[in-house]
């Protein structure tokens, strides 16, 4: 049996978040009424700074439950990531444990967050791995896109790896959609289908997140 990660852990996560992101940086934060109340969703975010995961847990209006490289997972910040609801994945298998975990999530009503490239990089969607589709087809969760912009844009006087302090960072959450065709159909075909629905959705979002916020 699996253990799903708690509910709660995430909601500490959440108002740390909160504390440290608007005390450090100052977020603006648009569209965070489009996520749904309540219910399952994945968060899809783009990602082009380590610290777009803590602005989002911060920011989103609802407790979320990342899929975190387990390489993040050292020494003191992995029982405080795991006590806070993180899902730790081996992205160099198929980790059926952080799979379970996080269907567990999903099917618990919660939201998980995903980054679907997988990586580190541009953090305009240009490579989407299928883990996204995968989950959002199983669980019939519906995927809000949500553009982090500024946090890559230029490093921090004093610390290089982080933006300027109290500079802005825009979190425009898109329309929640389904990636599935609604036959529930897991077929690699399906998935791949999926796959390209993702990433036309999450290509549009991001270019009109950069409209919007003039990024």
């Amino acid at each position: 049996m699996t253990q799903v990660p708690s509910e709660r852990g995430a909601e500490v996560g959440r108002r740390i978040g909160v504390g440290l992101m608007y005390g450090l940086w100052k977020p603006r934060v648009l569209g965070a009424w489009r996520v749904p109340a309540s219910g399952p969703v994945i968060f899809a975010v783009n990602h082009s700074h380590n610290i777009d995961g803590p602005m989002v847990m911060g920011v989103a209006p609802r407790p979320t439950h990342f899929l975190i490289k387990k390489e993040a997972f050292v020494g003191p910040l992995d029982p405080f990531l795991t006590g806070i609801g993180q899902v730790k994945v081996d992205r160099g298998s198929t980790d059926r444990t952080a799979i379970s975990r996080a269907l567990g999530v999903l099917e618990q009503g919660g939201v998980l967050g995903i980054f679907p490239e997988g990586t580190r990089g541009e953090g305009d969607f240009a490579a989407i791995r299928a883990g996204l589709a995968y989950f959002a087809v199983r669980s019939g969760a519906p995927i809000v896109p949500v553009a982090v912009l500024g946090s890559s844009d230029r490093p921090g006087r004093l610390i290089k790896a982080l933006p300027p302090l109290r500079s802005r960072v825009d979190v425009v959450f898109g329309d929640p959609f389904d990636a599935g065709d609604g036959s529930g159909r897991r077929t690699r075909k399906a998935l791949d289908e999926a796959t390209e629905r993702i990433q036309k959705q999450l290509t549009a979002h991001l270019e009109n997140a950069r409209r919007l916020t003039g990024r």
